[in-house]
């Protein structure tokens, strides 16, 4: 079904792959010449070397302006944000030296739209982004008029373009679009006319070739290709390149499907082959010369290649706690109770479920896995085709009448006003589904949150533990199971014991999209290029500032305030998604939150460490003379330790920085949100230290906070504890030299040991970022 093929693979003619890897240049220029193409063993050498010929480096090259293309700069075209995002970002561009907005900026309501916790605090972000685009000259989406990645699929994205978004789903590959979902603090430097800086990236080119079965569906392709390449980190923060033969066989809604869970893979972006079918797609959401055929030259070279027989794909599952632990729908089916207590007991591992009601067996209904819950709703699910599926399977049939609920949630007005003209909307209510307004609720937290111990499934992006709003410090625990809309109703109209949708009858016929997009012209507001700089902000009262940060001294004392030796840390457990996300556009409400579904303690104990670096600055600042005792305590170590260093006490607090960080082996998978790097720097966090991080987009907003991104060898796990002491001397100086490895000191209780810290490769701007402490502060000094 899936084959991953390593090292460097020449692509010929948008047709023949040749693996350079493993055959001599005589033999890859010999299979040439078979196909027609004579060329130099120098010439095929220049083609290797510059990675010449794949869209993704096109598109890379356009949009570079440092005239270097190992070394990017990049401009994008666009820029989008939600309701979660957009208040921290334009906080900080303001606070940066924003006058208005330098390109499009869309600014939508799809997370927070609900209003429905913390009193006025959403509506007030609403009403703040309002303003803010029409004092900066931005594009306003109402709340429920469509989800985030939706509306830029139908009304932003175009052949040849990049998008920057803060959300990590930001994918728009098979419309021609490199989008790529950051922290805000790549928009914000794109807000103030600055650059996106990176290495260039590796390119995996993702072949597809056959046709989908019926009952198959887009999460069903997009599961099979996360549980391949996600644990071995095959394409992690590289470019995936869909080519082949296959591609013509799929809608491009069925594309896109697949393209937006791309993120699960950990891959930087990705990008598609586009053909007359997306050019329809284009002119039916009247933005036609938006197209550009795009293709690979006529000799192609990838990093790296998967190809996909989509004929073999089946439907899909992906079991509790990750969309990369997936299994075919028959596979689970023939081993029910194997793999159910496999994953509950790796699960009971992630959740520390002591005292907690959470199991996976008790699901088994007469030999049959049963649910209590589906969903189809968000990017990946709620698109027109996705629905029109679902409506017709459900077509004579109904749902159960019991415990059971089917929600359906269309990505956009424009979808959900076609749903109801063609009648697909009154087929699935009149067999029980609920038919709900474009929003992201189900995919993080804030929406159809199950019952304690059920297990929903659902066509979103994401079931990463809590994600769908379970609080197991309440003693409450649910959890998701990620499948495709079409295997979702089939379960759903079988009582809710699983099936799937290959093994029903319905009618598989395409229904046809138009689109209207009167109610985005009636409500969205169209600012870009119309500031009105005498505007004045609505602020709400949870609206706040950011705190100041402190830049770096010259030496950094860090306390570790927590330590996870889970394999992944997802930024869900670093920072919840559900009813938390209310608060994020207050930085120290929000940072109350900050571990409390993994380590409840954290927060107390970075407070802790908060207040020593407190009393450090009034010593330092002459405000009091008093020394805590664990602060004496320590500099005692050091300075028993290094006893010629410092000369006083004195020397050593004014020249030191004390902080907290967290230790975990590969934290930051998932979301893009800068909250789960804000928060801990709010609370005094001054790094981070891990075997390697997850995404580029979690290390970006470690730097993009004024937090060193520390990495270390693997047997640190074995030693290090909350509670110990890191000390690097001559940090700021050793940064300023262009040094990446540091030698520290680990102190714990009983011992002191040398250890090996690297921040790897920094730019000298992200150098200059963490010197003055974060972002905010960087672009002050240039003020």
């Amino acid at each position: 079904m899936i084959k991953l093929l390593e090292g460097k693979i020449l692509y010929y003619d948008n047709r023949e792959i040749i693996d350079i890897q493993n055959n001599d240049r005589d033999s890859v220029l010999s299979a040439l010449l078979n196909f027609g193409e004579k060329i130099s063993e120098d010439e095929l050498a220049d083609i290797i070397e510059d990675k010449r010929g794949s869209i993704a480096s096109r598109i890379l090259d356009n949009h570079n302006s440092s005239g270097d293309r190992e070394n990017l700069k990049i401009k994008f075209d666009a820029l989008t944000s939600h309701d979660i995002t957009y208040v921290g970002i334009i906080q900080t561009a303001r606070a940066s030296g924003l006058g208005e907005f330098p390109l499009p900026y869309v600014l939508t309501n799809c997370h927070n739209s609900l209003c429905a916790v913390g009193g006025t605090i959403n509506r007030d972000d609403h009403m703040f982004g309002l303003t803010a685009a029409q004092k900066y000259g931005g594009i306003y989406v109402p709340a429920n008029q469509a989800v985030i990645h939706q509306y830029m699929r139908e009304e932003m994205a175009g052949c040849g373009k990049m998008i920057l978004g803060s959300d990590s789903h930001t994918r728009y590959g098979a419309i021609g679009t490199m989008a790529i979902g950051e922290g805000g603090g790549e928009l914000v430097k794109q807000i103030l006319k600055n650059t996106y800086d990176i290495k260039r990236p590796e390119i995996i080119g993702v072949y597809l070739q056959g046709n989908i079965k019926r009952g198959v569906g887009p999460q069903d392709v997009a599961l099979a290709i996360i549980g391949e390449v996600f644990k071995s980190g095959f394409v992690k923060n590289k470019v995936m390149e869909f080519v082949g033969p296959g591609i013509g066989n799929l809608s491009v809604e069925f594309r896109n499907g697949i393209d937006v869970m791309t993120t699960e893979t950990t891959c930087l972006s990705s990008i598609w082959c586009t053909d007359e079918k997306v050019k329809d797609y284009l002119k039916i959401h009247l933005r036609e010369n938006e197209y550009e055929a795009l293709r690979p030259e006529k000799i192609a070279v990838y990093d790296g290649m998967i190809k996909v027989e989509l004929d073999k794909v089946e439907p899909m599952i992906a079991l509790p706690f990750h969309p990369s632990n997936t299994y075919t729908i028959r596979q689970l089916t023939e081993n029910l109770e194997d793999i159910l207590a496999h994953t509950e007991k790796e699960c009971r591992k992630q959740i520390d479920a002591q005292g907690i009601q959470f199991s996976l067996m008790d699901k088994v209904v007469g030999g049959k896995l049963k649910v209590s819950q589906a969903e189809i709703a968000g990017c990946a699910g709620g698109t027109f085709e996705n629905i029109c599926k679902a409506s017709q399977i459900m077509r004579g049939r109904n749902l159960p009448n019991d415990a059971f609920t089917l929600n359906v949630y269309p990505a956009s007005t424009p979808v959900y006003a076609k749903l109801l003209e063609n009648g697909a909307a009154s087929e699935i209510i009149r067999a029980g589904g609920i038919i709900k307004p474009a929003f992201c609720g189900p995919c993080f937290g804030a929406g159809d949150v199950p019952a304690n111990n059920e297990l929903s499934i659902r066509h979103t992006t994401r079931n990463f533990p809590n994600r769908e709003g379970s609080k197991p410090v309440d003693g409450q625990m649910s959890s998701v199971a990620l499948m495709d809309a079409r295997s979702i109703t089939a379960t759903a109209v079988n009582g809710g014991y699983l099936t799937a949708a290959t093994d029903i009858d319905y009618d598989d016929t395409q229904m046809h999209y138009t689109y209207d997009k009167a109610s985005y012209h009636n409500r969205v507001y169209y600012g870009f290029s119309k500031s009105s700089k005498e505007k004045e902000l609505q602020l709400g009262p949870n609206i706040t500032d950011w705190p100041e940060m402190m830049s770096l001294q010259d030496n950094l004392l860090i306390k570790i305030a927590s330590v996870i030796k889970d394999d992944v840390t997802t930024t869900d457990e670093l920072i919840p998604s559900g009813d938390t996300s209310s608060y994020r556009s207050n930085p120290i409400k929000m940072s109350e939150f900050t571990l409390s579904k993994r380590d409840p303690a954290y927060v107390s104990t970075a407070k802790a460490i908060r207040d020593i670096e407190k009393n450090r600055q009034e010593i330092v600042d002459g405000s009091t003379k008093e020394i805590s005792k664990e602060l004496s305590d320590i500099i005692g170590k050091i300075m028993g330790i290094l006893p010629e260093r410092f000369g006083s006490v004195e020397n050593f607090l004014k020249y030191t920085n004390i902080g907290s960080s967290i230790y975990a082996i590969k934290p930051g998978d998932g979301s893009a949100r800068e909250q789960a790097a804000s928060c801990q720097r709010v609370l005094g966090g001054v790094a981070n230290i891990s075997k390697e991080y997850a995404t580029k987009r979690y290390r970006s907003n470690l730097i993009n906070w004024g937090m060193l991104p520390f990495t270390a060898d693997e047997k640190l796990v074995e030693v290090i504890q909350k509670g110990d002491y890191v000390f690097i001397e001559g940090i700021k100086e050793k940064l300023l030299k262009g040094e990446r490895t540091f030698t520290a000191k680990l102190i714990s209780h009983e011992d002191c040991n040398d250890i090996e810290l690297s921040v790897g490769d920094i730019t000298d701007k992200e150098r200059d970022i963490i010197i003055n402490g974060c972002l905010i502060n960087y672009y002050g000094a240039q003020n």
